[in-house]
Parts: C-alpha cells; structure tokens; sequence
C-alpha cells in the first residue's frame, strides 16, 4: 500500500508541488527499492506499472469523482 500511496501523491498535484510524471514517480520509486520500499514489490510494481498509468488518468483531476464516491459509500456501507 505504501507504494501506491506514494505513486499517487507524486502524481498528483498540491498546493505546494507540481504533478510528477509517470516516469519521474518510477524513478523515485526505483530509487526507494531496499530502503523505503520491498524490493519485491518494486518488482510488482514494474510487472503491473501500466496498470497504474490507467488508472491514474482514470481519476485524474476528478474524473470519475461520482464513481468514485459512489464506490466509497458501498465499501462503507457493507463495512
């Protein structure tokens, strides 16, 4: 979960940082391997990273926001 958390927050836009590109967040994470990250899930991250591409634009800038909020309110409500 670390990772994708930190893939997200370099990806996305803040207040106080630019939005990092894909391959930017990829050698960030590529960096972190044995020391902030599992080198093993590094190496999941690389088998599935196109997966992370699809889905970061799916969402971006608040695309699919309903969706989304949709989606919360069933896990919350089966939770």
């Amino acid at each position: 979960m670390a990772l994708a958390d930190v893939y997200d927050a370099l990806i996305s836009k803040r207040v106080y940082k630019p939005a990092f590109t894909h391959q930017q967040a990829k050698a960030i994470i590529l960096e972190g391997a044995g020391s902030h990250f599992d080198p093993q899930v590094v190496q999941a991250f690389l088998a599935v990273e196109g997966l992370f591409v699809e889905i970061a634009a799916t969402y971006k800038d608040g695309k699919n926001e309903e969706n989304e909020l949709e989606r919360e309110s069933l896990i919350t409500s089966t939770a």
